[in-house]
C-alpha cells in the first residue's frame, strides 16, 4: 500500500496538486483574519493562514464543515467565495455561524438594539435564581435575564443570531478562565485584565459592533445548521472540511462540560434541564462517538465513507486517538490521493499565569 504524502510548510507550493492554480488568490482574505476569536477549546483561528494555503490550492465551489465550532473556518471559506453549509451538534456554536456565516446582510441596528436593553427588571429570572454565586455578579445575572427574553421577541433570526453571539462572546470575555467548570469567588484569576472589570452589559454593546461587522454578501446562498454529523442530510459538496473531536491522552473532550451555560444561554435552558445537585449546574453530555477509544475509530471510518464522493479536508492533532497513521489507512479506503500537511502548533487554555500550554503538530490530511 502507498503511503500518504506528507508535506512540510516550505515545500506545499512545490509538490501541491496544480488543479486550482488558476483560482488561487495566495493572500488570505483580511476579513477572515478579522473574525472575532472565541475562547473555545480546539479553535482554529491562529491556523487559518496554514490552513487557508491547504484550501486555497483546492478546486472547490461548495464547502461543507460539519463541525464549524467557533465558525472561523467557515467564514474563511465564505470569505475566499465558496458557498458554505456550516452545522454543529451545540446550539450556541451553530448560533455563532447563523450570525456569521449564514447571515449575508442583516446587522443589529440602533432601533432592535435598544429594544434589547429595554426593561427595568426581567419578568424571568431563572438565570438570577439558578447561578446566584456560581458565575458573575447579580448584576451580569439580572441582565442576561432581561436581554435574553428580549432577544426572543426579534423577529428575524439573523438579528437574534447576532445578538445571541454578542451574548455569547460577553460571557465568555468575563468569565476569567474561559470555561464553566469552576464556581465561586474568581478572583484568584483576576489579573487586571479589562475584561474582568467590563460588566456582561458592557461587554454586550461592545460585541454587537464587533458582530455587526463580519457580515457581509459573499453572492452565495450559505447555511447554518444544528445537527449531529451522522443525522446531516445528504448534500452535494465539493469539498468538506473536517474538525471532529478527539480522544485526547488525559482529561476529556467533553464541549458540553466546558460550555454548558453558552449551551443553556442560547436557547434560555428549553429543552435542557439543569442538575442542581452539581456546582455549576450542569446540563446533560451529549454523546458522540469520537469521544471514545472504543467506537472512535469506526466513526471516522463512517465519516470518510460518508463523505467519499467530496474533496475530504481533515484536521487533527498528534496528541489525539487514532494516531496519524491510522486515519491515513482509514481514508485511502475512499480516496486514491492522500497528502499530510504538518505545522507544530501550540494551544493555549486561558489567560491566567499558570495557564496550561500544549504543544502538539497539527495536521490536515487532504483526501482527493
Amino acid at each position: 500500500m502507498r503511503k500518504a504524502l506528507h508535506i512540510q510548510p516550505d515545500l506545499e507550493a512545490v509538490l501541491s496538486p496544480p488543479a486550482a492554480e488558476s483560482k488561487s488568490s495566495s493572500i488570505i482574505p483580511a476579513r477572515a483574519l478579522e473574525y472575532p476569536e472565541l475562547r473555545y477549546m480546539g479553535s482554529k483561528t491562529r491556523l487559518l493562514p496554514w490552513i487557508f494555503e491547504t484550501l486555497d490550492k483546492l478546486d472547490f465551489e461548495s464547502a461543507l464543515d460539519p463541525f464549524s465550532g467557533t465558525g472561523c473556518v467557515s467564514y474563511l471559506m465564505k470569505a475566499m467565495g465558496r458557498r458554505v453549509v456550516a452545522s454543529d451538534f451545540l446550539n450556541f456554536t451553530s448560533t455563532v455561524a447563523r450570525a456569521t456565516v449564514e447571515n449575508n446582510r442583516t446587522h443589529l441596528d440602533e432601533r432592535a438594539l435598544q429594544g434589547l436593553l429595554r426593561g427595568a427588571s426581567a419578568k424571568r429570572k431563572f438565570i438570577e435564581q439558578t447561578f446566584s454565586g456560581v458565575f458573575y455578579t447579580p448584576e451580569d445575572l439580572r441582565f442576561l435575564d432581561r436581554v435574553s427574553g428580549n432577544i426572543r421577541k426579534l423577529t428575524d433570526p439573523h438579528q437574534q443570531a447576532i445578538a445571541y453571539a454578542a451574548l455569547i462572546r460577553s460571557c465568555l470575555k468575563r468569565q476569567p478562565r474561559g470555561v464553566f467548570t469552576i464556581s465561586g469567588d474568581l478572583s484568584r484569576y483576576d489579573d487586571g485584565r479589562r475584561d474582568l472589570r467590563l460588566s456582561v452589559e458592557e461587554h454586550f454593546l461592545e460585541q454587537v459592533e464587533v458582530y455587526n461587522t463580519t457580515v457581509f454578501d459573499n453572492g452565495r446562498r450559505n447555511l447554518a445548521l444544528r445537527s449531529d454529523l451522522f443525522e446531516l442530510p445528504r448534500r452535494k459538496v465539493d469539498l468538506v472540511y473536517l474538525d471532529p473531536p478527539y480522544v485526547p491522552r488525559s482529561d476529556d473532550n467533553c464541549y458540553v462540560k466546558r460550555y454548558h451555560f453558552l449551551e443553556g444561554l442560547s436557547c434560555y435552558w428549553e429543552g435542557m434541564p439543569v442538575d442542581a445537585s452539581t456546582k455549576v449546574k450542569k446540563i446533560a453530555k451529549k454523546f458522540t462517538p469520537f469521544s471514545y477509544r472504543r467506537t472512535a475509530v469506526e466513526a471516522f471510518d463512517q465519516m470518510f465513507s460518508k463523505f467519499k464522493s467530496s474533496k475530504i479536508v481533515l484536521s487533527y492533532s498528534s496528541n489525539g486517538f487514532p494516531d496519524l497513521e491510522q486515519l491515513e489507512t482509514l481514508m485511502r479506503k475512499y480516496k486514491d490521493h492522500v497528502q499530510v500537511f504538518e505545522k507544530p502548533h501550540r494551544y493555549h487554555f486561558g489567560t491566567h499565569r499558570s495557564v496550561a500550554r500544549s504543544s502538539v503538530i497539527e495536521y490536515l490530511l487532504v483526501g482527493q
